[in-house]
């Protein structure tokens, strides 16, 4: 004869707002890499442009296809069906009596970033995935191009992160526990891109987790990965030995 396990598998009352937000962050991310990663996408921007506009494209094209899968969409389905959190529950909104502590924190971790980002510009390592945008002439227009690409990204990956990922579950299953959750998959996201990025993405996650439920806001968690991103992606583009900037 068969035996299981006696399981009570009834949907509870607080269940929904802790495990909407944990496969929305796993179907939203998954998105993106496949869509990111798809060589049939990258395929068609080489074939119909020139090298230099295709690798812009393409990257630009992923970046808004990862403020849409891992920002719009999961705040979407978060708002459709917890409707007892607004979009300040998931940190998108301004706190005047928390804005000096961002202002503050923003500024002090931009102290930190953007050494450690120059320094570690001229590695070869680094010079092998930044800038992302691989286009050999640099213009003023692709320089901005190339920021808004990552501001729109960023928006979309705190968003989730440290919005839909972290304060409702704090609230639900407590704050280390959340932090414990957002973290794992925080520090997963960044496994292609090596050891050194997936163990140094656990302290920096740690860090932004607490900053975030200490402001209620994702803004200081967004400025700071911006200025890191652009600090990156500026000091490689100048140590690149392939890569250009022309000022007309």
């Amino acid at each position: 004869m068969i035996h299981s396990q006696d399981i009570d598998f009834s949907w509870l009352k607080g269940d929904l707002p802790v495990f909407l937000p944990i496969i929305l962050a796993l179907v939203s991310f998954t998105v993106y890499w496949f869509v990111a990663k798809s060589e049939l996408i990258k395929a068609r921007f080489y074939g119909r442009f020139n090298f230099d506009r295709a690798a812009a494209y393409h990257i630009t094209f992923n970046r808004i296809i990862g403020f849409v899968s891992m920002g719009i969409f999961p705040i979407t389905i978060c708002l459709a069906f917890l409707p007892e959190f607004s979009l300040a529950n998931y940190g998108l909104s301004f706190k005047p009596e928390t804005a000096l502590f961002s202002s503050v924190s923003i500024i002090g971790l931009a102290l930190l970033l953007v050494p450690l980002a120059y320094l570690s510009a001229k590695k070869p390592k680094n010079l092998l995935n930044y800038p992302q945008i691989r286009s050999k002439i640099w213009t003023r227009n692709l320089v901005l191009v190339n920021a808004f690409g990552w501001a729109i990204y960023l928006l979309g990956y705190e968003m989730l992160f440290r919005g839909v990922l972290l304060i409702p579950l704090a609230d639900h299953i407590g704050i280390w526990p959340a932090i414990a959750v957002n973290i794992a998959f925080y520090s997963a996201t960044h496994i292609p891109k090596g050891l050194g990025e997936t163990i140094g993405a656990i302290p920096f996650g740690l860090v932004l987790c607490i900053l975030t439920l200490l402001s209620g806001t994702i803004w200081i968690a967004f400025f700071a990965h911006l200025i890191m991103a652009l600090t990156s992606s500026f000091t490689s583009l100048k140590f690149h030995p392939e890569m250009k900037y022309l000022k007309s």
